[in-house]
């Protein structure tokens, strides 16, 4: 087994002298050394990233917070505009009823005044038939001399009327 003619000895030899060289100069520390720098650069790592988890969580929460509050806002503002939009309307419907009332009314008032006058016209024509009527009447009947004394004692009563 420790046969110095076999290569599988001077093997094992150096092998060992390697390690054994390792060992000497301090390389197990120098690893040991740098897993310890990397398991804590590992470890600061994640805590930064538990850190930035948390904030973008609680980014997150207010982001959804002011994201429900700029919909209830939004709904108000609508229910606002709703409202406004009816009372708007209501009104405007109140005030096209009273035009429309005014205006049938001045209507009605001008239909009136048209007839009064329409009637008025039609008497004063019936009245002007009339005397134009009587007129031709009376010089056909009173023509002559029965006439000439009618005339005479209408314009002596009209002089005692005029006293």
């Amino acid at each position: 087994m420790f046969d110095p003619a076999q290569p599988d000895f001077w093997v094992l030899v150096s092998f060992l002298l390697f390690c054994g060289l390792l060992v000497w100069k301090g390389v197990p520390g120098l690893v040991g050394k740098a897993l310890d720098k990397r398991a804590t650069s590992i470890r600061t790592e994640l805590d930064e990233a538990r850190r930035l988890r948390e904030e973008a969580q609680q980014l997150l929460a207010d982001y959804q917070r002011k994201t429900r509050e700029a919909e209830g806002e939004a709904k108000s503002i609508i229910e606002a505009a709703k409202r406004e939009a009816g009372n708007l309307a209501s009104e405007t419907r109140a005030a096209l009823d009273e035009q429309v009332q005014r205006r049938t009314k001045a209507a009605e008032e001008k239909i009136a005044r048209a007839e009064a006058q329409a009637l008025a016209d039609v008497r004063a024509a019936a009245v002007d038939l009339a005397a134009k009527a009587s007129e031709s009447i009376l010089k056909s009947k009173l023509a002559g001399e029965s006439g000439a004394s009618l005339v005479d004692s209408a314009i002596r009563d009209l002089k005692g009327k005029l006293n």
